[in-house]
């Protein structure tokens, strides 16, 4: 009997113990609760940092199990990042049942702060707030963003109801073309480092009166139409009508094209139109005009990410909303099963998560160059791979970023790096059934809904739309884009795609595949798939292309690439093709020029390069100035404005599988209906493209 009552002692203990540690596995946080707590449901901690300070405590435990930590309803705000290295490996930290739960990075003002101001040169009353008597004496700094500038954090940003606003300008909405460039001013892209701004003419007697503002900028295509930029003003003299830059802007100005347009920006005098506001910093005020009943106040200010996660393993994040800093949401590296599942990224200065370390931003400004790497921040990133093309991010394996929403952010959605160049090994990291829109706030061009690098990443069921500039941007090889509805995108910008690569005809092996493609302007060059500049080696694969672009499809003069079961509809042309490297691109040949540099830097020649892509290692001898081994297959082309093909047959082996259609007219809200008939004979399984339900 007392042997009994000794097993039936120790069993109980066992069964306590293992109660008690599972139990303690579990922590809560709430807004009224207190970091002296135990964190259970019932006496949860107040804090985040106290919740992974006790997650530190298990661990010295010896607890290495998942723990969990679960947010209650509410707001928490974040003054500065919290850093998750390797000791935090297998946690999950959630909303706790889908209660809403904001990590917030912002200040907010009471709406009886709100006075109604006069001021001297601005219509009618406006609406004024004294931030400094709320504590708030940092504004961040306004700088120049734009193509070839780094990623960064905004200047204070001013949400009302949740909505952004942005800096008085004008025009309110739109550009106006550049008059008269009487000097182009210094051009960085050509190595001229002499940075003197760029002077032209204005034809607006409004602008006379910009003279007299504190701190003007001007923003626009000032010379390419895929380069945006914004530089402060020098001088405006309103007797010759001209404008001077204190900066010069990467080619320097130009003008004569459609796309070379500018508006204003930092005007106070310009704040007259909804949604608009100017933030006078020498007083601290803050100005800003509403036409709806002001609700709520935020103003950002945290610039770093909310989470900074490198080197852990078995981490999820799910359910929360990121909004209202000037920075980013969440940065990683070196991780791997890490999942963002079911989270929110909004109101946000730069982008929503980066995935692998960046570049400390260059000081000079320049097309390209060797920076440093480092965790936490994009930075100078796409200068450092132009010339590091084999740069490995070191952003870990098998991470996903699922069922998430991006929208009102200020420079794109996605940073996804992940695998190594050199090896081909895949990174296998993943944004699968996101939502992307609204994403340029404040840097337009290049800044994609995600960025793909690296080796063996994916795309899948996304949606994207709503964006000046490119969908996905994509450097590296053996890449998968499936199932994404991409539309309304290339709003604004000239010579770009949906999906955009090129420069290196090393990236290859990438596939995009069973993906709806609708609705990109064609009032400047643009197309839906684009290989620039000899861009070679990409399976496109069942896709549907319904007015999308001037050209569905770009080929920038270069080879093995491959379209096959695509349905093209109401377009000027089906495919563009080139022979560029001939002609005007012709010095990216040149003996140890470009490509040569970027095939030597993956020994190009040699295994697994050699193994991968048979057709490489022969690249010079294979004259690479004509395209070649560029197939068309078992593809239609219906209403085609113009014709299937704008280039010549050579460079392109279509075959008599490929059929041109011409349908009867049918209502115009019919005919997607129509499109979708033709896809499903083709087998492009539109049904399944897009977002699915999570």
């Amino acid at each position: 009997m007392r042997k009994l009552h000794s097993i039936f002692t120790s069993v109980l203990t066992a069964l306590i113990f293992c109660y008690t540690t599972t139990a303690q596995h579990k922590i809560f946080v709430a807004n009224g609760g207190d970091d002296s707590n135990k964190g259970t449901i019932s006496k949860p901690l107040k804090t985040l940092d106290r919740a992974f300070q006790q997650v530190l405590e298990f661990r010295e435990k010896g607890y290495a199990e998942v723990v969990e930590i679960f947010i209650r309803e509410g707001r928490y705000n974040f003054h500065q990042a919290i850093k998750l290295d390797s000791n935090y490996s297998n946690i999950r930290i959630s909303a706790y049942k889908n209660e809403a739960v904001s990590f917030f990075g912002g200040v907010s003002i009471p709406v009886n702060a709100i006075k109604s101001v006069k001021l001297n040169g601005v219509s009618d009353t406006v609406l004024a707030i004294n931030l400094k008597a709320y504590g708030l004496d940092d504004y961040g700094n306004i700088r120049s963003v734009g193509f070839a500038r780094p990623y960064g954090a905004s200047w204070a940003e001013l949400f009302v109801n949740k909505k952004p606003f942005h800096l008085s300008r004008w025009p309110n909405k739109g550009m106006i073309p550049i008059e008269e460039v009487l000097d182009k001013g210094s051009v960085p892209r050509n190595d001229d480092f002499s940075n003197l701004g760029g002077k032209f003419r204005y034809d607006s007697l409004r602008v006379d009166a910009w003279k007299y503002e504190s701190d003007p900028w001007i923003a626009g295509y000032f010379m390419w139409g895929y380069a945006d930029d914004m530089v402060s003003v020098k001088e405006i003299n309103d007797t010759e009508r001209t404008i001077t830059t204190k900066i010069p802007t990467l080619y320097g100005f130009g003008d004569q094209k459609p796309w070379r347009k500018w508006y204003g920006v930092n005007i106070l005098r310009e704040l007259d139109a909804n949604g608009e506001y100017y933030i006078d910093r020498s007083r601290g005020m803050l100005y800003f005009r509403s036409e709806e009943d002001v609700k709520q106040v935020e103003i950002s200010v945290l610039e770093d990410p909310f989470f900074q996660i490198e080197g852990v393993k078995n981490v999820a994040v799910k359910g929360i909303t990121f909004e209202c800093s000037r920075g980013l949401g969440i940065a990683m590296d070196a991780t791997e099963n890490v999942t963002i599942e079911n989270c929110v990224f909004k109101n946000l200065g730069s982008l929503g998560i980066t995935v692998g370390q960046g570049i400390t931003p260059f000081k000079k400004y320049r097309h390209e160059g060797t920076g440093t790497a480092t965790s936490g921040l994009v930075g100078s990133l796409q200068q450092h791979l132009y010339v590091n093309t084999t740069f490995n991010r070191l952003a870990g394996t098998n991470n996903m970023i699922r069922g998430c929403v991006f929208y009102q952010l200020g420079a794109g959605g996605v940073s996804l790096g992940g695998g190594d160049r050199l090896s081909l090994a895949p990174g296998n990291n993943i944004v699968e059934n996101c939502e992307f829109y609204d994403l340029n706030r404040i840097e337009k061009s290049y800044r994609p809904a995600v960025h793909l690098t690296g080796v063996g990443n994916k795309v899948r069921h996304c949606e994207m739309y709503d964006l000046p500039s490119m969908a996905i941007l994509m450097h590296g090889n053996n890449h998968l884009i499936e199932y994404n509805y991409i539309h309304d995108v290339c709003l604004e910008v000239e010579d770009q795609g949906a999906v955009y690569y090129g420069r290196d005809p090393s990236e290859r092996g990438s596939v995009i595949r069973y993906n709806y493609f609708k609705d990109i302007p064609d009032h400047y060059n643009t197309c839906a798939v684009y290989h620039d500049d000899g861009a070679c080696g990409l399976k496109v694969q069942s896709n549907v292309f319904y007015k999308a672009g001037k050209w569905n499809v770009l080929i920038g003069g270069g080879s093995d690439n491959a379209y096959i079961n695509n349905l093209f509809v109401d377009t000027k042309f089906g495919i563009h093709i080139d022979n560029r490297l001939e002609n005007w691109s012709k010095g990216l040949l040149d003996e140890e020029g470009l490509y040569y540099k970027r095939l030597m830097a993956v020994h190009y020649d040699q295994p697994p390069y050699s193994e991968a892509y048979p057709e490489l290692s022969r690249y010079f001898e294979d004259k690479p100035s004509i395209p070649k081994r560029n197939i068309l297959k078992d593809n239609s082309f219906v209403n085609m404005e113009e014709s299937i093909l704008d280039g010549n047959k050579e460079w392109l082996d279509m075959d008599a599988s490929n059929e041109l259609m011409n349908q009867e007219p049918v209502p115009i809200d019919k005919y997607e209906q129509e499109v979708f008939k033709l896809a499903k004979l083709k087998g492009t399984a539109i049904d399944s493209i897009g977002l699915y339900k999570n």
